[in-house]
């Protein structure tokens, strides 16, 4: 017997019965090997990776375990005191992952967020993970304020499972010419809409969510066709935000790595 397999498929059937118990349509079958290439060329990268309140240990690890498979990579944990008081300018990129944007924020405080702002906008590179997403947008008090962006809906909870997306136009010439629809797991990351501050550049959507969960009372409908991963220029750095999580995703091992090598790759000063 082929136990691995036999695994996934009792696994799989598992979730199909269970979401058939909740009324809600089966979990999309799982990718089918690598989906994105791993990026070529990209010179050896100082990432700092947020340590602390908000951010989960197990997102931790998987970030820094994909970050790490870019040749040269030195990923470095910065504990939240830090971050109001460390020369961010050590690093190529700050990256926060999932957890709590909010409770990631507080513990930042004000002067973490200064200083991450004046990273970014002086050059730097941000990648935020789910609530590393929430935390980018311009549209909450305690946000950092570098992306033009705000949530549809107060209601978050939307819950956690698979869900299907797909990446647009300028997402391929980021990320690869993936042209189908991939699996990617999703835990209420944030729905996003523009902002429409004249303040700030609109974002650019690099994939969207093609399938949606709308548990606990959430609005049905919105998160379908929805931005999934978006990123942004801010001042002379660069912003990207994943809202689900492709860095534990079986298939999308590359998705981060990808990403931060774009980050890297800053544009022009204005």
């Amino acid at each position: 017997m082929n136990r691995p397999g036999f695994v996934l498929r009792l696994a799989l059937l598992v979730a199909v019965l269970a979401a058939a118990v909740r009324g809600e349509d089966a979990p999309p079958p799982p990718n089918a090997g690598p989906i994105f290439a791993a990026p070529e060329k990209v010179r050896p990268l100082r990432i700092a990776i947020y340590e602390g309140d908000g951010s989960g240990a197990k997102g931790i690890a998987a970030v820094t375990a994909r970050a790490a498979q870019l040749p040269g990579a030195t990923i470095v944990p910065v504990k939240a005191a830090e971050m109001g008081t460390r020369d961010l300018a050590e690093f190529d990129i700050v990256v926060f992952s999932g957890g709590s944007g909010s409770a990631q924020s507080k513990a930042i405080g004000e002067a973490g967020r200064k200083n991450v702002r004046a990273f970014v906008e002086r050059g730097g590179g941000y990648l935020g993970i789910c609530a590393g997403a929430y935390l980018a947008c311009a549209g909450f008090e305690w946000g950092l304020g570098i992306l033009n962006a705000k949530t549809v809906s107060p209601k978050w909870r939307r819950g956690g499972g698979m869900v299907r997306a797909e990446l647009t136009g300028p997402g391929r010439a980021l990320f690869g010419p993936v042209t189908s629809p991939f699996t990617i797991r999703y835990n209420n990351g944030p729905i996003i809409m523009p902002l429409g501050r004249a303040d700030l550049p609109p974002y650019e959507v690099a994939a969207v969510f093609r399938t949606e969960l709308a548990r606990n009372g959430t609005p049905v409908g919105v998160m379908v066709d929805s931005p999934a991963v978006v990123h942004a220029p801010f001042g002379r750095g660069r912003v990207l935000t994943l809202s689900p999580h492709s860095e534990d995703t079986p298939g999308l091992e590359n998705m981060v790595p990808q990403a931060l090598a774009w980050l890297a790759a800053r544009p022009a000063a204005p």
